[in-house]
């Protein structure tokens, strides 16, 4: 089942440290079949106010992604990102198919 790491990041600091990240996490991605789904897009708020940019990141399924992060192609950049910015980061899967809302009440 897909699984999707979602990023809410904060406080961004532009600079040589968030561009060497954003140039080298393409290549940690392709191993572990990861595709960007949503990558700090143009947002329209409807409720409430949201600070920051989201990032959405496709995997294959759970395990994959896990293995993403953990790889230690990813970690040797990871502190890039963590060093100049603020963020939750969440794995998380996708529902079946026919999902209803319902649904999360018969499980």
């Amino acid at each position: 089942m897909t699984s999707f790491a979602v990023a809410h990041l904060r406080n961004v600091t532009m600079g040589p440290d968030i561009v060497a990240y954003l140039t080298a996490i393409d290549a940690t991605l392709a191993p572990f079949q990861g595709q960007f789904v949503v990558h700090g897009s143009d947002k329209q708020e409807l409720e409430g106010s949201w600070a920051g940019d989201l990032v959405v990141i496709s995997f294959p399924d759970r395990q994959t992604a896990r293995a993403w992060y953990a790889s230690p192609a990813y970690q040797a950049i990871l502190a890039l990102r963590t060093g100049n910015s603020e963020g939750d980061i969440i794995l998380v899967d996708c529902v079946e198919d026919n999902h209803r809302a319902i649904d999360i009440l018969l499980a």
